[in-house]
């Protein structure tokens, strides 16, 4: 397993939950919402989270239908992590299936005992936990990188 901070991003229509782990990529934990913003300013946010904690890789939620199929959803996660990892480069920026992450993450909620009118503001974050624990167990039994790698273009932008 390698040491590193990772930051794991859930990205959604209307918000994006952050997420980190620890230099050992034992513990994964919440770090904030941003505000998805059509002229890229959660872009800038992102960037500057991954400078701020120093990360050794992002990893940005890929949300698949349950046959594996992709949506608009699954596009817009795409670009999303192409836009990110044009501004952050070289750090690398990979996509991670995250299918039932937000089904895990209200349930977890619910099972600490948040009500469903609070979980708006804490359950993105939520779900990128789950999605970097899911990428760090996967790391750590096959011993390579979760996902798939985002490749940048020719002209620096992916």
């Amino acid at each position: 397993m390698r040491p590193g901070v990772r930051l794991a991003f859930d990205v959604g229509k209307a918000r994006i939950g952050v997420a980190r782990c620890d230099q050992d990529a034992i513990l994964a934990f919440p770090v904030e919402t941003l505000r998805r913003d059509r002229y890229g300013a959660d872009l800038d946010e992102a960037a500057d989270l991954v400078a701020q904690h120093g990360a050794l890789e992002v990893i940005v939620g890929l949300p698949r239908s349950m046959s594996g199929g992709s949506s608009s959803s699954t596009r817009d996660s795409r670009r999303w992590a192409q836009d990110l990892a044009g501004i952050i480069a070289p750090v690398p920026v990979r996509l991670v299936d995250e299918r039932l992450s937000t089904v895990s993450a209200h349930r977890g909620l619910h099972e600490a005992g948040l009500r469903e009118r609070s979980f708006r503001s804490v359950v993105d974050q939520a779900a990128a936990v789950v999605i970097l624990e899911q990428a760090l167990a996967a790391e750590r039994s096959t011993g390579a990188p979760a996902g798939e790698r985002v490749h940048l273009s020719k002209r620096g932008r992916a």
